[in-house]
């Protein structure tokens, strides 16, 4: 039974199907849901509930303008910006319950300014030379999986 809880957040998140599976992954893990800026869909699309089947009402979704406005609501938590341009691996950090998994758009990422800042929390998960990037919500549950597995 998982009793630990964590944070993942979706930063202009694309692809609606996506952000369904999150959001199951969500609920089966007993994580808060945060989607900061602009969205590449509605939030009653069609295919966005399809993905996250009958899961919502198991979900805390929060809607940020900004990532700074979340920044600010949790001052003392832990951020980790998940990124293939970083040589951190995720499995070399210690996760702490409240812990924040931040996620950028499927097509472009995190931007590079964020990275820079927040340089020190950013991590990647290990991947074939000359691939782009997982899947989203595959990532989502690697990174989410670790940490509820650290803290059993």
């Amino acid at each position: 039974m998982i009793k630990t809880k964590f944070n993942i957040v979706l930063y202009e998140p694309e692809i609606p199907q996506n952000t369904g599976n999150i959001v199951r992954l969500c609920a089966c893990t007993c994580a808060d849901l945060h989607l900061v800026g602009k969205l590449g869909f509605s939030l009653s699309d069609k295919y966005l509930k399809r993905a996250g089947l009958d899961y919502w009402n198991s979900v805390n979704i929060k809607k940020y303008d900004t990532l700074d406005d979340l920044l600010i609501k949790y001052p003392s938590s832990s951020f980790y910006y998940l990124t293939t341009k970083s040589k951190k691996v995720y499995t070399s950090i210690e996760f702490h319950e409240g812990d924040f998994f931040v996620f950028g758009p499927e097509t472009r990422g995190l931007p590079e300014s964020l990275l820079k800042k927040y340089s020190d929390n950013a991590i990647t998960i290990p991947m074939a030379e000359g691939q782009r990037s997982l899947n989203l919500s595959n990532s989502v549950s690697i990174v989410l999986y670790e940490a509820i597995r650290q803290n059993g």
